[in-house]
């Protein structure tokens, strides 16, 4: 063999071994490993959720945009309560807003601005 062909094989078994190692290691994963990922991947979902729905609804309601929350509440499973403070509350705009999103209702589920109820609805 000449010194080409023995690099050839070379690079050749690294793959293979690569793929083999990937092939493997995906397979194992224990339940608990899989049910924590679906968790984080439905928690990063209703924030996500949150983030895209509840900014225009309190521009449409007040005229203020509004970009990150000053404080998010959680139980990690079903619910994201997403808090703004405002800037402009003297001048037509809002002092404080309140959004929660319920993952079983797919939307907003409760928009309150300034102690004033937009949006309740029940689960």
């Amino acid at each position: 063999m000449t010194e080409v062909q023995k690099i050839i094989m070379a690079v050749a078994g690294v793959f293979i071994m690569g793929f083999v190692l990937v092939g493997l290691s995906k397979q194992d994963q224990p339940i608990e490993q899989v049910e924590a990922a679906a968790k984080i991947r439905n928690n990063v979902a209703m924030q996500t959720m949150a983030s895209d729905k509840c900014p225009p609804k309190i521009k449409q309601e007040t005229g203020e945009q509004v970009f990150f929350p000053s404080e998010v509440l959680s139980d990690k499973e079903t619910y994201v309560t997403l808090k703004w403070v405002g800037e402009n509350g003297d001048k037509g705009g809002f002092k404080h807003a309140s959004c929660t999103l319920h993952g079983t209702l797919g939307g907003i589920s409760e928009l309150i601005i300034d102690d004033k109820v937009i949006i309740n609805k029940k689960i």
